[in-house]
């Protein structure tokens, strides 16, 4: 097995594709997209709640957990649409509380059921790594360097406080110089 620590945004694409027909696909593709597109680590997936997702404003609430720099993120159509159709499927599931992400048993989602999901999901994918949840952390900072975004802004998108976290996402991407020499 590779041990590289990200996904490409086509393994991503395929991780979501083989949430299809699972009796949790809905949520679980839910999870994994917002968890990519947002840089969510798990534990920050898993205490979504509510009131963090606002899709009158288009907007996530993004509270960031290790000291990070809480931020909110719009909300794209393709995310929203996933948002609501899991929405629905939770209201149907009537779970008490008011987190985002809850389990068949409408409780909360913990950590290692979204691990062991997203490690099955790999597995149906045929991935070439084995993946884990950090694993969409990185793919976002990767995928964000590689659309060309700033190390700064790459720096306050995934919340880090200190540069130097986010600085190997954009130091190994070629494009960074594709200004020069003009």
């Amino acid at each position: 097995m590779n041990d590289r620590k990200h996904l490409t945004a086509r393994e991503v694409e395929r991780l979501i594709t083989a949430t299809r027909g699972s009796r949790t696909e809905l949520r679980d593709r839910c999870l994994i997209l917002l968890m990519f597109r947002h840089g969510l680590r798990v534990s920050e997936a898993c205490a979504l709640k509510l009131h963090q997702v606002d899709l009158e404003s288009r907007v996530l609430h993004v509270a960031r957990l290790k000291k990070g720099l809480s931020t909110t993120h719009p909300l794209r159509s393709d995310e929203l649409r996933t948002i609501k159709a899991w929405l629905t499927e939770r209201a149907r599931l009537g779970p008490a509380g008011d987190t985002f992400f809850v389990s068949e048993r409408r409780a909360p989602l913990n950590r290692r059921t979204a691990w062991v999901a997203i490690r099955r999901y790999g597995e149906l994918a045929e991935l070439s790594v084995e993946a884990h949840p950090h694993m969409l952390r990185h793919a976002c900072g990767y995928a964000l360097a590689d659309q060309g975004a700033d190390t700064r802004l790459i720096q306050d998108y995934l919340g880090h406080r200190n540069i130097q976290h986010t600085v190997r996402y954009t130091a190994t991407n070629p494009a960074r110089f594709e200004r020069l020499w003009r």
